[in-house]
């Protein structure tokens, strides 16, 4: 089996987890309990089969840079844990947009230049998958890109809270192009929305009804930054409620609900703080109250997701199959096309793994 040549559009704390991992397991033994690895080995490729050929970005200090230098190029300050080598892979001048909000544009300086021609260096490295490390906010963005990605033929991981896999317009415009596309808005490997997940479910199954919840967020990385503008926040608070109100089988008021980002906090760099409340009934109509706080590296945390999601969308185009792919969308992203309980979506994982799989010998 060949290696997955993969882009990257947007170079910042997310790009420099993946990329470090990418470098850090690149010699990881199959059989071995690895922390931050859900499949050493998915579906016949290995971690170290992803190939970075190709990454976009508008930031001054990134674009023109190799990848290895630009993945930890200010304002970038997540957990160094892998010095990554020169890759020869130069960062290409990206298209703005709607990618820069009121409060990024103080701290980034568009690079001079011309949008690169994204299709011809896509078609040129070989590109198979695409994913997708934009702004939350960045709708049009997004949607500018996809259009190079589906002109270049290219497999899309869509790992923000644009909603693309989600939508059939997008699922049939993928389809009719013969593509795969995997999202939408990554949930990290043990994060604040699938935390809120599983204890939703869990009151759920064991006869707790939820009246009352919420789960705060704040950090101190530029996506925390980037949603202070509230306007970009949107689709992000959507995102997540859904992910959480769709374990219940009945509906909470808006008013008894709130999930979303809170605020920034600069010295925490990026590091997340979530604190989650559950008021509901047990039995006898008594009350029972949860409270929970996490911390996490935010960008870590999420990184070993996407690299199975690159796998999956890999091996889907492998085997020709085109628009949404549902079990990992529903296992990696807080908003596929379709909701599962999270211990299902695993199993639609693990079969579509399976499925006609090639093992290395």
């Amino acid at each position: 089996m060949s290696k997955i040549n993969v882009a990257i559009i947007g170079l910042g704390n997310c790009a420099s987890s993946l990329v470090q991992g990418i470098y850090y397991y690149n010699k990881a033994r199959e059989g071995d309990l690895i922390p931050g690895l859900m499949h050493i080995n998915l579906g016949g490729y290995h971690i170290s089969d992803i190939n970075i050929v190709a990454a976009f970005d508008i930031d001054k200090n990134k674009v023109g840079k190799d990848v290895a230098e630009a993945l930890y190029a200010p304002p970038n300050n997540t957990f160094v844990f892998c010095q990554v080598p020169q890759m020869g892979v130069k960062v290409s001048r990206g298209m703005t947009h709607d990618g820069l909000g009121k409060y990024l544009s103080k701290i980034i300086t568009k690079a001079p230049g011309p949008t690169a021609n994204v299709v011809k260096i896509l078609q040129e490295t070989k590109t198979d998958v695409v994913v997708n490390y934009l702004p939350v906010g960045s709708e049009m963005a997004t949607k500018w890109y996809i259009e190079q990605i589906m002109a270049a033929g290219c497999g899309f991981v869509n790992c923000i809270p644009v909603f693309i896999a989600r939508e059939s317009y997008w699922q049939a415009r993928f389809a009719e192009r013969g593509l795969p596309v995997i999202g939408d808005d990554i949930k990290s490997q043990v994060g604040a929305t699938i935390t809120h997940r599983v204890l939703t479910r869990l009151f759920r199954d064991r006869g707790v009804k939820l009246e009352h919840t919420y789960q705060l967020n704040f950090g101190g990385n530029t996506d925390f930054y980037n949603m202070l503008e509230r306007e970009r926040l949107e689709s992000k608070k959507i995102s997540k409620t859904t992910s959480v109100t769709s374990q219940l089988d009945y509906a909470l008021d808006p008013d008894d609900i709130h999930v979303g980002p809170s605020d920034y906090v600069p010295w925490l760099k990026d590091r997340k703080f979530c604190h989650i409340k559950m008021e509901g009934r047990t039995f006898g109509d008594v009350p029972l109250n949860l409270e929970l706080k996490l911390e996490v590296w935010d960008s870590p945390n999420s990184a070993g997701v996407v690299i199975d999601a690159i796998r999956c969308c890999k091996l889907a185009m492998d085997r020709g199959e085109k628009g949404a792919i549902t079990g990992p969308c529903a296992y990696f992203m807080k908003s596929p096309p379709v909701q599962y309980t999270d211990d299902e979506a695993r199993r639609l994982v693990e079969e579509f793994i399976s499925k006609d799989a090639k093992v290395r010998e």
